[in-house]
């Protein structure tokens, strides 16, 4: 008898990526048969979550067949080789809609891969099909777009925070081990922290942004969420590396973050660690569970052996300020031809959040780009100048109700704030690590940082903090639809 047989029906869905890939190569199980569970599970509860806009059974399952036949004849492709991801649904994939949650490209059909997409696929990986999206990465979870929006799977009457919502519910559920996003102000580390996944937010440039919907071209990142660090390490390193469709790559080095995790140890003995409370710590919309969380996992880590030291941040309303004037004039731009042409075609919160964009004066613009460099110039000079990692708030609360969700906007301060955006200005690598739980039930979290392409140093403090308090054996109690 098997492994798989004496580990109950669920069994496929929580191997992680390593484990199933190692048994992928043995043949002790198929690509095929990682799809066809996935499939199953998604047909049975998607219909609540919606974390899926589109299904693509016959290309996965095509796709599967020729991993396996691959593997069979030892072919290794990589570490997501045969296992099944999806699409944040602002990627093209050759001969299917990248519709961006929106009237205007429901029916856009892309005539070839996002670089995203053509890696992973070069890499052997099973492309399962397109997730839910805030209408162009930007808007909110609203009821005039194409497609329902995501529902948090931890309690469905709460949202599972954007633009990347697919992406987070669908890896917290167990439909798939790591998925794909974009992260322009926290678009893949707000879906994390209120879904209970990891994700990744690269360095800027780290990841090729060819073939994806642009929102901001100065603060796009793309990345990967994953049900742990070890998950989400492994998708980082198909994905990431130059590209010369995308200049922003141009520095990008070809990360090996993999190796760094070997055997998962968790040892961070030496390892530089700065932490803040500054934007968060005082703050009254701050759970005090989140303060708590944080103050224990620094504690542990010194309790490793890392060297855990206070440091001075810039005034997080500061980072705030710059980045709201850069994301909406960039927006805008983007988008000016259709908000001219038709304004009534997009959705409510999206129209709102990009119109003020077209107030931004060059002027504002320029200042604001010149307070960017000044504020990054300030992270490497007070923090990462003397440290691998700097630890954070993430989100200050857990997820707000579908029904606290403002109609107008912008809305007084919304009870699911998130300190995600100074990393995307500055462009620093940072990552949402699972923590636990509040008391009602829904997950907290914390945000690690670092240095310019020091992915690796987040991998291996997240790691030993995944460790003590990441809660992978617990998943979401999901209702199977009645259809």
């Amino acid at each position: 008898m098997s492994e798989l047989d004496t580990a109950g029906p669920g069994a496929l869905a929580e191997l992680s990526v390593a484990r199933a890939g190692a048994l992928l190569r043995t043949g002790a199980i198929s690509s095929v048969q990682l799809v066809e569970h996935a499939l199953g599970l998604i047909e049975a509860y998607d219909q609540e979550l919606h974390s899926f806009v589109l299904v693509t059974r016959d290309l996965a399952l095509r796709r599967a067949r020729q991993a396996d036949r691959e593997l069979r004849e030892g072919v290794d492709r990589g570490p997501l080789h045969g296992i099944p991801y999806a699409l944040k649904d602002v990627f093209a994939a050759e001969g299917l809609p990248t519709t961006n949650q929106s009237w205007l490209t429901l029916s856009d059909v892309a005539a070839q891969d996002s670089a995203v997409e053509a890696r992973l696929r070069a890499g052997g990986g099973v492309l399962l099909g397109k997730l839910a999206t805030y209408e162009f990465a930007l808007g909110g979870p609203s009821a005039d777009l194409p497609f329902p929006p995501a529902r948090n799977p931890w309690n469905g009457e709460h949202i599972p925070s954007g633009s990347s919502s697919g992406a987070g519910v669908a890896v917290a559920a167990g439909f798939l081990r790591v998925a794909f996003g974009s992260d322009t102000a926290g678009s893949m580390r707000g879906p994390a922290f209120h879904c209970g996944t990891v994700a990744l937010k690269p360095t800027y440039g780290a990841v090729s942004g060819h073939g994806a919907t642009p929102l901001s071209h100065t603060m796009d990142h793309f990345g990967p969420l994953g049900w742990t660090v070890a998950d989400t390490a492994a998708a980082f390193q198909v994905v990431a590396g130059p590209d010369p469709r995308d200049p922003r790559t141009r520095d990008a080095p070809v990360p090996d973050v993999r190796s760094g995790l070997t055997g998962l140890t968790g040892d961070v003995r030496g390892l530089r660690v700065a932490y803040s409370t500054a934007w968060y710590g005082a703050d009254p919309a701050t759970l005090p569970e989140i303060t708590e969380a944080i103050e224990r996992a620094l504690a542990h880590l010194d309790k490793l052996g890392a060297i855990v030291e206070e440091c001075e941040l810039p005034p997080y309303e500061v980072f705030n300020a710059c980045g709201r004037i850069i994301l909406a004039a960039e927006g805008f731009a983007v988008h000016e031809a259709n908000l001219r042409a038709a304004p009534r075609e997009f959705g409510r919160f999206t129209y709102q959040k990009l119109m003020p964009g077209a107030g931004v004066g060059a002027s504002d613009l320029l200042r604001a780009l010149e307070v960017r460099r000044g504020l990054a110039a300030a992270l490497d000079r007070r923090v990462f100048a003397d440290h691998d990692v700097l630890i954070t708030a993430c989100g200050q609360t857990t997820a707000a109700r579908f029904d606290d969700f403002p109609v107008n906007w912008p809305p007084p301060r919304l009870a699911n704030d998130m300190q995600t955006i100074p990393f995307a200005l500055t462009g620093h690598p940072a990552m949402s690590l699972p923590l636990g739980f509040a008391g009602n039930g829904l997950p907290i979290g914390l945000q690690l940082v670092g240095p310019r392409f020091g992915e690796a140093s987040l991998f291996r403090a997240g790691t030993a903090l995944e460790a003590e308090f990441g809660r992978r054996d617990t998943r979401p109690a999901l209702t199977a639809s009645q259809e």
